[in-house]
């Protein structure tokens, strides 16, 4: 490539996941005008070595700052890291006459037609050596980008999914671009290509950890990079950084990506694969690897699933783990100084991990790779979807505000089961006798909005599998006579999940529990499953029978792992039903070995100690409020006590509507007299009532084509209403009595803490 007169010094930095396998460069006004570029013409990019690009016009954000904006393979094209400075040069495209591509993973086979190749990369400067990505159709800001270049975007991509080739050699040699003349041959393996830098993972394929990023570049890059710095400041550099977080969030691909921006060697402990069989193997290999990554610096040793190599020595027998953690101490702050070498370690358990690890001078950052929030979930689908051709209506801001509490290797799982929805539907166009694929039935292939829909049902977050239960079906047009319940949950649940800024605004907080009570079969349950579906929000619905454990301590840890786990997928809605045989007064147990105390104690301290609730809310459904403990009724644990009563005449016509809404009813059939007749009726005995007509019908005739008032009648001969006068009398005065926050021995039967008598040699609660 012949040297230009000119060049342009300039800053490098991330361009955004969009851009990513586009071979644009986004260059400032200033740095455009000072070259004599208009949109769309090339450039040469020389950091170590030289990559070709098209200059486009910057983000809106960038106007008037001084940089070029590259993606990760570029920048490892060119030898440089974001924040390096590259000299840009205008450049001179030839049309190429022959080019040929091979995978730039070492994994990878490919059979594939050269013409949709060629339709890839139409216009695209490339040059040999390069590492290139075949990039899906997506929304780019193209601005005032002439006509080819528009044309060379929009071209269809090669396959269903980003592939990453290597340019193994062109004709004629230096920049060239593809055009309609040019023979493209694609080679089926990899093929080790001359002075190419590693480019299998890079920044742009890492969503949602922007802030994580930044922290690991300060910790890692700048001392391998830069050592000069720390020298002159007269400290050490960081020696290694602990990523740790739920499974699934990126950690082993976060140290990859660091390991190839930073232009370091790689070296990979898998954990279990240490351990030996002979005396002293272990530690010999551990020694090994580390003075292999000492020779290679500056290099970065990568340490998965460390828990399983440095667990805490006190807590296991054998004397070999031991030894490799007392090793490992040794190799990390002994008495040989480590130059240039980063160790980098990835757990989703630290608590099991050495304390003697986790301190300045071994581990001097630990960095929390969490659930990623909306906006990182857009772009981690944009990653997932790059190379993938989406269908119009595809939104991915939809389906990143759907998919609350899914990690990037959910994410992943669920683009690649649209896909296959996808082929799923074309499959019956496809002759399987003919050993390939149609090139129309491959271009008209896209994945549609439904695909995605219809994977979301099949992937849940990896994080609830153990507690997810089917997402609950029933809106709050489902319900009927039990506005002002809805309203207050509406208000308590929904609102904070969705606006958690007005909250904020106002300087409030929204209300952790609550606690939903009245007579049976009046809908509490139905309530709570409306309201995990509206405010769509992950729904934990657990009983005592799930929590409860015969072992002594087992209930607990089994609530605070159930805590934990919500936190992790925030939003989340906790249901517990029949709340009272979970966490029944303290101190009246009589002759039981107090396993529901130490539950109590465990829910309080969940619900309101030292560890916050972040849109987490707890939802309990008693219809005995009276034998709750009192400690849990007060704000801060269950802050809204919600009565759901017998429903009123209105209410019931709304509930009769419901329930009659798929019945073909006779034109003698006046819901209205039904619901003044029925009064004390709840929910669950309408219900009843409705379906004992239906029945009544069928009696008559299996052809019957209508329920009558006749059918009806003969229903009410046969229900009744399941609440008395008497028991309707008691709610009322539990719920008066909660209100006014009366905790004093009563009729009712709440004991007030401080009012119980001593019973025994124990004494009181």
């Amino acid at each position: 490539m012949a040297e230009a007169e000119t060049g342009h010094r300039i800053q490098v930095a991330n361009a955004r996941p969009e851009d990513s396998g586009r071979g644009l460069a986004r260059l400032s006004r200033a740095a455009m005008q000072a070259l004599g570029l208009a949109e769309g013409d090339v450039i040469e990019i020389v950091g170590k070595r030289v990559t070709p690009a098209r200059a486009v016009g910057p983000y809106r954000e960038d106007e008037g700052l001084d940089l070029i904006r590259l993606d990760g393979l570029q920048r490892a094209n060119a030898g440089v890291g974001s924040g390096d400075f590259v000299e840009i040069r205008k450049g001179e495209s030839r049309p190429a006459q022959r080019v040929v591509f091979a995978p730039a993973q070492q994994n990878l086979r490919l059979h594939g037609s050269s013409n949709a190749l060629k339709r890839s990369f139409i216009g695209r400067p490339l040059a040999a050596g390069d590492t290139v990505a075949t990039a899906g159709q997506q929304q780019v800001d193209q601005g005032a980008m002439p006509a080819q270049l528009r044309q060379m975007l929009a071209a269809p991509a090669y396959a269903l999914q980003e592939i990453r080739l290597a340019v193994i050699s062109t004709v004629p040699k230096g920049i060239v671009h593809i055009d309609p003349e040019t023979e493209v041959e694609l080679l089926p393996e990899y093929t080790e290509p001359k002075e190419s830098r590693r480019a299998d993972v890079t920044y742009d394929d890492i969503g949602g950890m922007a802030g994580t990023i930044d922290q690991l570049r300060e910790m890692v890059e700048l001392p391998l990079r830069y050592p000069e710095l720390f020298q002159r400041l007269g400290v050490d550099p960081p020696r290694g950084v602990l990523l740790h977080g739920p499974p699934g969030t990126g950690k082993t691909r976060l140290a990859r990506a660091v390991a190839n921006e930073s232009d370091a060697e790689f070296f990979l402990i898998n954990g279990p694969e240490i351990m030996g069989s002979a005396y002293g193997e272990s530690e010999k290999r551990l020694r090994d690897v580390f003075e292999q990554a000492t020779k290679s610096a500056p290099s970065i040793l990568f340490i998965d699933e460390i828990d399983s190599i440095a667990p805490k020595r006190g807590q296991v027998q054998g004397e070999t783990e031991k030894r490799l953690v007392a090793q490992l101490l040794t190799l990390m702050d002994g008495l040989e100084a480590r130059v240039n070498l980063v160790v980098i370690a990835a757990t989703n358990r630290p608590e099991a991990i050495d304390e003697a690890l986790r301190r300045p001078g071994r581990f001097d950052r630990e960095i929390v790779v969490g659930v990623p929030d909306e906006r990182g979930r857009r772009e981690i689908m944009g990653i997932h979807t790059r190379g993938m051709p989406l269908g119009d209506k595809v939104d991915l801001s939809e389906l990143a505000r759907m998919t609350y509490g899914f990690v990037g290797a959910d994410l992943a799982a669920l683009a690649r089961e649209a896909a296959i929805e996808a082929v799923r539907r074309i499959m019956p166009r496809i002759d399987l006798s003919e050993g390939s694929i149609p090139a129309d039935v491959l271009d008209t292939l896209s994945v549609t909005r439904e695909d995605f829909m219809a994977a979301i049902k099949r992937v849940q977050p990896s994080a609830m599998r153990e507690v997810m239960v089917q997402m609950p079906t029933t809106r709050w047009d489902d319900i009927g006579g039990l506005d002002v319940a809805q309203e207050r949950l509406k208000e308590g649940v929904e609102l904070p999940l969705k606006d958690p800024d007005a909250f904020r605004r106002l300087g409030i907080r929204p209300a952790k529990g609550f606690l939903l009570y009245g007579p049976p079969g009046t809908g509490k349950t139905l309530l709570a499953k409306a309201v995990a579906r509206e405010a769509q929000a992950n729904f934990i619905a657990t009983k005592s029978s799930d929590l409860l454990s015969k072992w002594y301590g087992e209930s607990e840890q089994q609530i605070a792992r159930l805590f934990a786990r919500a936190r992790q997928v925030a939003p989340t809605v906790i249901f517990f039903d029949e709340l009272d045989s979970l966490v029944p007064a303290r101190g009246n147990g009589l002759g039981e070995p107090q396993v529901t105390e130490r539950v109590v104690n465990t829910i309080l301290s969940e619900m309101d100690g030292l560890e916050e609730l972040q849109s987490v809310v707890v939802i309990g459904a008693t219809n005995r409020p009276n034998l709750v403990d009192p400690a849990l009724l007060r704000p801060g644990r269950f802050d809204e006590l919600i009565y759901v009563p017998v429903p009123d005449r209105s209410g019931r016509r709304r509930i009769l509507a419901i329930h009659t809404g798929r019945m073909p009813l006779g034109k003698d059939v006046d819901l209205d007299e039904i619901a003044e007749r029925t009064e004390r009726f709840t929910g669950a005995d309408l219900e009843d009532l409705v379906r004992r007509a239906g029945l009544s019908a069928l009696r008559q005739s299996l052809d019957v084509k209508q329920v009558t008032m006749d059918h009806f009648e003969k229903a009410f001969d046969e229900t009744r209403a399941s609440v008395t006068p008497e028991m309707e009398q008691e709610y009322e005065t539990i719920a008066s009595k909660l209100k006014q926050n009366a905790l004093k021995l009563d009729p009712i039967g709440f004991v007030a803490p401080g009012m119980l008598k001593p019973r025994g040699p124990k004494g009181a609660d």
